[in-house]
């Protein structure tokens, strides 16, 4: 009978284990799953078997991200500390076992607020204030953590040479100092915002304060489940997965070499890059200049599925695409700006990923693909018996500040171009140390040492100057770039996106072939680029990516195509079209506590003709930031389309009586009181727009054209000629230019504008016969 029961039991145990393979074997591969199917378990479950990556990010700055305020984290002087900064005097104390400040509120009346958590460690940490709504506030006032002889184991504030009051946008209890949107995303991990719309509150959850193993590696419950399997003593327990339960394999470096050619010293990856790189694509969730617009983030996977990644915009890179010193952009852009990125390296390549160190100390990580016989002598580096030495971040990876005092490498890793300095005003690297001499004299030394050919990776800087500067060639140098397979995707990108403004015929067929690119940033720059198309046009071009296999590109698409009417679409295609609206919407729904959001939201519901959805979008926007312009300007131009421009005027001066010296408030507010034919008035706000605006050069066109029409011609040619001298290509000046002066019977000052207009291109027959009749015109008198 014991045997019996025995065998009974081993049956019974193997018809079980049986069941739980077969539940292991039968369910999907885990790359395919979505993120929602695994639970986050917690870096100390990682630990218990990852001890050693473990004991490397629990000493990292990843580790200490974001903290809970107690003895051990704070670093700051909370011992009845003072700092002054413009007429506000701060107190930084302890009371009952609880940090606190005291500084100014929403109201700008000084309050006492508590310390709740640490952000950052080194080398300056912030404190964070709750409130009761949800949010969290992060102070303008930080501690600056170096040690005492580098200047640190100070207060300091962000913003020290500006006035930052409570009634700023930029005060620290308002929207852009808002931990829950700003920075929550990249100092914790498994974050979820769980912001109510209708309550204007925040439930915001984490599943870890700081940045954890799962924040990298993704939510690690199946992970857990098969490792456990593998300990299992039952053989059919075990978990024949692939994947072993991971949302993403970090392999691109496996079985990867780097040998280093004898003759130019430099190494090459011995198997050629993936397309998609799961390593930059997985550090450029933190280490990028993005926006967030959907929570279900997949390691490894495009950040364009669920982020918005900026180009190189005008106010953060300079036109060789360097960053600006006004603003962080973050690594993840210029990493990919660069020949690293498309000679394969990895940002793990250069830094061990748990520790969040160097792989090697100092300019020894640069030693490991490029031969230190050829390029750390003083036949490469030309810089003998300087002290301290130059090295090769000196040279390539120039540093500029941030947050006052947190000094960063560019990570372009670029030849050094002081010659552009010359011709574009971009800063160079020689003369970040050769202070006194001027470009000139550095792109001399360069040339004597390297010859005229030593040109570097990034050769796009002309064609985003051409274009920062109105010049007759920008089109065609940006086209040529935006064209240019061997240039940077997202050089390429923002090419596309300059060209928006400048479309031509020949611009759109570059439009339609990088439609197709394999880079996501690339396709949304080519949508970017077809805005200004009319709609009856751009159907046939965007649509087929409304079905493509990146969220971002499909959302763009449909806000692309949002104003096609549904009558217009082609049967086949409204479905596609109803899914990535969806998605738009939902993009937007996933920041609606930013006025961004919701007047994005308001753009796509009026172009779909949903009036009042549009109307309760703009003013929800109001309502969080009344300083947003842009949601008063498209309200006032929604009232317009339905007859009530005196309900826009309202809007309009409402937001002026907040932001008195915006230029597109003036504008807007111009307009509307020329439809409602106040015509001196209107003059008063096109003029203030043009004088507080002068790089915008549609408002002087406009201006111009009003002063025109009120019988002030001599006026409006002032104002147009003073327009031309700083935007030398504007077509719109130029044409008023002509029509103005052949109304004043000057042909000869009509002619040479028109011939002008035709040195910008594209060939424009209209343009070439009315030069011959303005040529035929102007001869008698020249003679």
């Amino acid at each position: 009978m014991r045997r019996i029961w025995i065998a009974i039991v081993i049956a019974a145990a193997a018809v079980f284990a049986f069941g739980v393979a077969f539940q292991f074997l039968s369910r999907p591969d885990s790359q395919t799953q979505s993120p929602s199917a695994a639970a986050y378990v917690g870096s100390e479950t990682c630990a218990g078997c990852h001890q050693a990556e473990a004991r490397l990010w629990s000493v990292s700055q990843h580790k200490a991200a974001m903290q809970h305020a107690t003895d051990e984290t704070m670093l700051g002087n909370f011992n009845d500390a003072g700092f002054d900064y413009y007429g506000v005097h701060s107190r930084f104390f302890r009371k009952d076992g609880k940090f606190l400040v005291e500084t100014d509120g929403a109201d700008g009346k000084l309050a006492v607020f508590e310390v709740k958590y640490t952000f950052g460690v080194d080398p300056l940490q912030q404190y964070l204030v709750v409130f009761p709504d949800g949010r969290i506030q992060a102070l303008p006032i930080a501690w600056d953590s170096r040690p005492q002889d580098k200047g640190g184991q100070r207060w300091f504030h962000l913003s020290p040479n500006e006035a930052i009051k409570h009634d700023d946008i930029l005060h620290w209890t308002k929207l852009n100092q808002n931990w829950n949107f700003m920075c929550a995303e990249c100092h914790s991990t498994g974050l979820r915002k769980n912001y109510d719309a209708t309550k204007d509150r925040f439930a915001t959850t984490w599943a870890e304060i700081s940045v954890g193993c799962e924040a990298c590696h993704g939510q690690g419950s199946r992970h857990d489940a098969w490792a456990r399997a593998q300990q299992s003593w039952w053989p059919f327990g075990k978990h024949q997965d692939a994947s072993k339960g991971l949302l993403v394999r970090f392999d691109e470096r496996h079985g990867v070499t780097w040998p280093i050619d004898p003759q130019t010293g430099n190494a090459k990856r011995s198997a050629p890059p993936a397309t998609l790189r799961k390593d930059a694509e997985t550090c450029g969730l933190c280490h990028a200049r993005r926006s967030g617009f959907h929570e279900d983030w997949i390691p490894g996977q495009s950040l364009s599925q669920t982020h918005v990644v900026e180009p190189l915009a005008r106010n953060t890179y300079h036109a060789d695409g360097q960053i600006r010193d006004v603003e962080e952009p973050y690594n993840y852009t210029p990493f990919k700006q660069g020949k690293m990125f498309a000679a394969g390296v990895t940002c793990s390549d250069c830094h061990e990923p748990h520790g969040a160190k160097l792989r090697l100390p100092g300019e020894g990580v640069c030693l490991q693909c490029h031969a230190s016989d050829q390029y750390a002598d003083e036949k490469h580096r030309h810089h003998a018996g300087i002290d301290p030495a130059p090295t090769c971040m000196s040279c390539h990876m120039p540093v500029r500040t941030y947050m006052v005092i947190d000094a960063r490498h560019d990570h372009t890793f670029r030849v050094p171009r002081p010659d552009l300095s010359v011709t574009l005003g971009t800063p160079n690297a020689c003369n970040d140390c050769h202070r006194d001499k001027p470009p000139q004299w550095s792109a001399a030394a360069v040339e004597r040492w390297f010859g005229p050919g030593r040109k570097g990776f990034q050769t796009y800087g002309p064609a985003f100057h051409a274009a920062r500067t109105d010049q007759a060639d920008a089109a065609a140098l940006l086209s040529a770039l935006a064209a240019d397979r061997g240039a940077p995707a997202v050089a390429r990108a923002s090419a596309l996106d300059e060209l928006a403004s400048r479309v031509t015929r020949q611009d759109v067929a570059t439009a339609r072939a990088t439609l197709s690119d394999l880079d996501p940033m690339v396709r949304i720059g080519a949508l970017d680029m077809l805005e200004n198309v009319p709609a009856d046009q751009v159907w046939s071009f965007g649509s087929p990516l409304l079905s493509d296999p990146v969220r971002g590109v499909r959302i763009r698409a449909a806000s692309l195509l949002a104003g096609v009417p549904s009558v217009s679409q082609p049967p086949a295609d409204r479905a596609r079209f109803d899914r990535a609206a969806a998605e738009f919407i939902a993009a937007q729904r996933a920041n609606a506590e930013r006025p961004e959001a919701r007047t994005a939201l308001g753009n796509f519901f009026a172009q779909r003709g949903q009036v009042q959805e549009a109307e309760e979008e703009y003013r929800a926007a109001l309502m969080l930031s009344p300083q947003y312009a842009t949601a008063a300007i498209n309200l006032a131009d929604l009232d317009r389309q339905r007859g009530r421009d005196a309900e826009g005027e309202d809007v309009l001066r409402a937001a002026l009586a907040i932001s008195p010296r915006d230029a597109a408030l003036h504008h807007a507010l111009g307009l509307t009181l020329t439809r409602l034919r106040r015509s001196e008035d209107a003059l008063d706000q096109l003029r203030q727009a043009a004088e507080l605006e002068p790089k915008q050069p549609r408002y002087a066109y406009v201006y111009a054209v009003a002063l025109h029409s009120g019988g002030r011609y001599a006026e409006a040619m002032t104002v147009l000629k003073q327009a031309l001298r700083d935007h030398p290509s504007d077509r719109d000046v130029l044409q008023a230019l002509i029509a103005f002066s052949r109304m004043a019977g000057d042909a000869a000052a009509a002619l040479g504008y028109a011939e002008r207009l035709a040195t910008i291109g594209p060939p424009d027959h209209g343009l070439a016969t009315l030069i011959e009749e303005l040529r035929r015109t102007a001869q008698p008198r020249a003679q």
